[in-house]
C-alpha cells in the first residue's frame, strides 16, 4: 500500500478529466491508508509504553524518537488548535537562534534562550518561575543550543546544561548552581583531554544524557586545527567527577589505532559527538553517532579510514568500553557528520520482532542495525568511489551504500535535476557547471570546485527523525540542496609575515579572503572593527567559541596581528611559526569557504521541491510517502507553492495520528500533518521561525504543544520566543 501511495502521488496526468480523476482515486487510497493504520496498529512490543505520556528528556525519551501517546489532540480536532500562552525570552540578537527541544517535569518547564540562559516556566501558564544567566559576559556572537537534561534521585533534582566550556548543574527547583558539583556549580569540559586546556575550544550544543547516576556528554568542536580531540566522557552527576573516558581517536594500543597516522592522536581533532545519543536503559547501552575529523575537507595529516570519525558507536553505559560501531563515511572529506542522535526502535523483521537503532544520515540514507549485535536489518554494499587527484590526499577506495530503505534525499547532481524555476535561471547553472565536478556521492574535494549533494547541512539535519512505534513508520524531514566545495592553497605563515597572511591561513577559510564570510554561520567580519576594538577582537581570537577554534597556539604577536588587521586594515608584523608536534603537517590545502549553490536570484540550483518531509517504513524498508516541506512566501504570493525550504528541526508524532513541525526556515509556519498520509490539517504562523523540535505534555488534563521560534538562519529576522497550543477550554 505505501508504494501505491508514494506511485500516485508522482503519477502525472494527461487531461483535465484524468487529473480530477487520478485525484479523487487519489484521496480514496489515502482515506483507506489512514484507516487501515488507525485500526491495525502493530500489538505486542510494538506498541507504546506508558512512559510517553512525559517530556523530560530531550528528544520525548532516552530512546529518542520523538513519540507521545498523548492524544486530547487529534486528527478530528486539530484544526481547533489556538495559543494557550507565549513567552518571549527578550534575548534575541542579531543572527542569534534557539534551536532548544524543551523539557518538563512536574509541570515545570525547562528551556534555554538565545543568550544560553536557562528558564523555568509553568508549563501551563508560560509564566517565568526562575531564570539563570551564566557568569561573565553575554555572548559576543550566537551560540547554540539544542536543550538541556534532567536528573534526580529523591528530592535532588538538578538541570544540567552548557555554555561556552563550562557543563553546569543547578538545582531544578530555584536554578541555583549546585556548588557540590564540580568547582561551584561547574566542571570545565576542556579538562581531561590530555591537551593543554587553555589551547582549546570545547563546547556542546546537544544535552547530555542520563545513565545511571552519570551524565554522558559529547563536544563541539571548531571545523579546522586546532581541534581537540571529540572524546566521550561520563561525569558524576553529584560531583562532576570524570567515571570513563572513550577516545575517539585511538591512542596507541587501542583498537582502530591502525587506522590513523602514527601521532595523529596528539595533534588532530573532531571524531566528536556533537548532534546527540540515545540510551537503552535495560541492556546499559549507549549509542553515539560522531562526526569528521579536522580538517574537514582536506586530510593529507590523517591518511587511512580515521576511526572512530563517522561511525555511530555503541558503547558499554557503565565503563565507556566499545560494543560494536559501524563507519558510514572513510576518511571523511564532504563533512558528512552524522546529524543527529539515533532512534532506538522496535521493528518486525523476517516475521521477528528485533530491537534496533536507526541512524539519519545527512546523504539522505537510514542505516538500520539490531541493538545488541550491530549487525544491519538490510544489506549495505561496499562500492568504488572515485580517487582524489589533489596533491598529498588519499581517499578511501570503498564506502558503504544501504540497499534499503531507500533514500530519503536524491543523490546525484546532473543536469537532469538543474532548477526550472525560469530558463534564465536554469542557463545559469548549466553554465556554471560546465567548470565544476558533479556526481553522486563521495566525489572528492577539488581544486576546480565540486558540488556536494545533499549538501553540507543534509538530507538529514540536527532535527533527527520520529518513530511511531504503533505503525513501524520514521518521519524525517529533509533539505534538498547543493553546495559547492573547492580547494585553494593555503597561505604559508613562517617567519615574518603580515596579519592579512595570518589571517588568509588561519580564519579566511570560515571568513573568506574578503571578510565577507558566509552568514550566520561564519559572520562577515567586514567593518569588524566598528563593533569590537583590538583588544577585544584578540581575546576572541585567542579564546575562539561555538565553531571557532581558540588560536591561542599562534602567540600574542600574531594574534595581535590579526586583530589589527580586522580592526583597521593596517598589516602589522609578526613572527609566525608552524609548531608541527602540536598541530601536525602543515595542511597545503583549505576550503575557500561554505558556498550554497544558487541560481542568479537566490534560489536553489537544483528542480524543486527544495526540502521534503518523508515517512519510511521500517519494517519493509521501503518508503511510505514523501511530501513538499514549506515554501518561500514571496513564490507563494506569485501562485508558486509547495515548493519546500531549507528546514531545520524535528518532527514529533503522536498517537492522535498527527506529526507536529515547525522547521521551515522561510515561512515560520507550525504545522501538523496526517501521520499516514502526509496531508497537512493544520498551521499558524509563528513569530520567527520555529528552528527546532517541538514537545508535547499534559498539565492538569490539558495537552500542549510548544515549539521555541527563533528565527535566525541564513538571514532570516532573529526571536526567541516559545509558543504552546493547546484546544481551546
Amino acid at each position: 500500500m505505501s508504494w501505491l501511495i508514494s506511485r500516485f502521488r508522482t503519477a502525472p496526468s494527461q487531461s483535465p478529466h484524468d487529473t480530477r480523476c487520478g485525484e479523487l482515486f487519489q484521496i480514496a487510497i489515502l482515506l483507506f491508508v489512514a484507516i487501515s493504520l488507525t485500526q491495525c496498529s502493530r500489538q505486542g512490543p510494538g506498541k507504546a509504553p506508558e512512559a510517553y505520556t512525559t517530556w523530560r528528556v530531550t528528544g520525548g525519551g532516552p530512546d529518542n524518537i520523538h513519540y507521545s501517546v498523548l492524544k486530547q489532540i487529534n486528527r478530528s480536532n486539530v484544526s481547533r488548535l489556538q495559543v494557550a500562552w507565549e513567552y518571549n525570552t527578550g534575548d534575541a540578537f542579531k543572527e542569534s537562534e534557539m534551536e532548544c527541544n524543551p523539557i518538563v517535569v512536574h509541570g515545570v518547564l525547562y528551556a534555554t534562550t538565545p543568550k544560553l540562559r536557562v528558564i523555568a516556566l509553568n508549563a501551563g501558564t508560560g509564566k517565568l518561575i526562575w531564570s539563570f544567566s551564566p557568569p561573565g559576559d553575554q555572548p559576543l556572537r550566537k551560540m547554540r543550543n539544542r536543550g538541556v537534561t534532567y536528573w534526580s534521585e529523591g528530592d535532588d533534582q538538578r538541570i544540567f546544561f552548557v555554555a561556552g566550556h563550562n557543563l553546569y548543574a543547578l538545582d531544578a527547583k530555584n536554578g541555583k548552581p549546585i556548588q557540590s558539583f564540580g568547582q561551584s556549580g561547574h566542571i570545565d569540559l576542556r579538562d581531561g583531554l590530555g591537551r593543554p586546556p587553555e589551547d582549546l575550544t570545547v563546547t556542546d550544543t546537544s544535552p547530555g544524557v542520563i545513565y545511571k547516576d552519570m551524565i554522558i556528554m559529547g563536544s563541539a568542536l571548531p571545523e579546522d586545527l586546532p581541534c581537540p580531540p571529540g572524546d566521550i566522557r561520563a561525569f558524576d552527576v553529584r560531583t562532576g567527577r570524570m567515571r570513563w573516558i572513550f577516545h575517539t581517536i585511538p591512542h596507541p594500543g587501542e583498537p582502530g589505532y591502525e587506522t590513523w597516522p602514527k601521532d595523529a592522536w596528539k595533534y588532530t581533532g573532531g571524531a566528536n559527538n556533537w548532534a546527540g545519543m540515545s540510551v537503552d536503559v535495560k541492556r546499559g547501552l549507549v549509542f553515539v553517532p560522531t562526526g569528521s575529523a579536522a580538517f574537514d575537507f582536506y586530510g593529507a595529516d590523517r591518511i587511512g579510514d580515521d576511526l572512530y570519525a563517522n561511525c555511530l558507536l555503541a558503547l558499554d553505559a557503565n565503563t565507556g568500553h566499545l560494543v560494536w560501531y559501524f563507519q558510514a563515511v572513510k576518511h571523511d572529506l564532504w563533512d558528512r557528520d552524522f546529524p543527529s542522535a539515533p532512534a532506538l526502535v522496535t521493528v518486525e523483521h523476517n516475521g521477528k520482532k528485533v530491537d534496533a537503532v536507526a541512524q539519519i544520515t545527512k546523504s539522505g540514507y537510514v542505516f538500520l542495525f539490531n541493538r545488541e549485535s550491530g549487525k544491519p536489518l538490510f544489506p549495505i554494499e561496499d562500492r568504488k568511489v572515485p580517487a582524489s587527484d589533489v596533491d598529498g590526499e588519499k581517499t578511501a577506495a570503498t564506502q558503504p551504500f544501504p540497499l534499503l530503505p531507500p533514500p530519503f534525499a536524491r543523490q546525484e547532481f546532473s543536469p537532469a535535476i538543474v532548477t526550472d524555476r525560469t530558463p534564465a535561471a536554469r542557463q545559469a547553472i548549466l553554465a556554471r557547471m560546465r567548470n565544476l565536478r558533479y556526481g553522486g556521492q563521495f566525489i572528492p574535494p577539488s581544486l576546480q570546485g565540486t558540488v556536494i549533494f545533499p549538501g553540507f547541512d543534509g538530507g538529514g539535519e540536527w532535527g533527527g527523525p520520529a518513530y511511531d512505534p504503533s505503525t513501524g513508520l520514521l518521519y524525517v524531514n529533509a533539505n534538498v540542496m547543493a553546495w559547492i566545495l573547492r580547494l585553494v592553497p593555503r597561505p604559508k605563515t613562517q617567519g615574518l609575515v603580515n596579519g592579512r597572511q595570518l589571517y588568509l591561513s588561519n580564519c579566511s577559510s570560515c571568513h573568506r579572503s574578503d571578510l565577507r564570510g558566509s552568514p550566520p554561520e561564519f559572520p562577515s567580519l567586514k567593518n569588524i572593527g566598528k563593533k569590537y576594538n583590538e583588544s577585544q577582537l584578540a581575546d576572541i581570537i585567542n579564546k575562539g567559541g561555538g565553531r571557532m577554534p581558540a588560536f591561542a597556539q599562534l602567540g600574542n604577536a600574531p594574534i595581535h596581528a590579526i586583530a589589527v588587521y580586522l580592526a583597521t586594515g593596517k598589516e602589522t608584523m609578526a613572527r609566525a611559526a608552524w609548531n608541527k608536534a602540536e598541530m601536525g603537517p602543515w595542511l597545503k590545502y583549505m576550503s575557500d569557504g561554505y558556498n550554497k549553490f544558487l541560481d542568479p536570484d537566490g534560489y536553489p540550483a537544483v528542480k524543486r521541491p527544495w526540502g521534503t518531509l518523508n515517512a519510511m517504513n521500517l519494517d519493509t524498508g521501503k518508503l511510505a510517502w514523501q511530501i513538499p516541506f514549506g515554501e518561500f512566501p514571496e513564490l507563494a504570493k506569485k501562485g508558486i507553492h509547495n515548493t519546500g525550504s531549507e528546514n531545520y528541526g524535528g518532527p514529533l508524532v503522536t498517537a492522535g495520528g498527527l506529526i507536529f513541525i515547525a522547521a521551515t526556515d522561510r515561512d515560520n509556519k507550525f504545522h501538523a500533518f496526517d501521520k499516514a498520509t502526509g496531508k497537512l490539517l493544520w498551521e499558524a504562523e509563528l513569530p520567527f521561525a520555529g528552528n527546532a523540535t517541538p514537545a508535547t505534555y499534559e498539565v492538569d488534563g490539558r495537552q500542549y504543544v510548544v515549539i521555541g521560534a527563533g528565527g535566525g538562519k541564513w538571514g532570516a529576522p532573529s526571536g526567541g520566543t516559545y509558543v504552546a497550543f493547546a484546544l481551546p477550554q
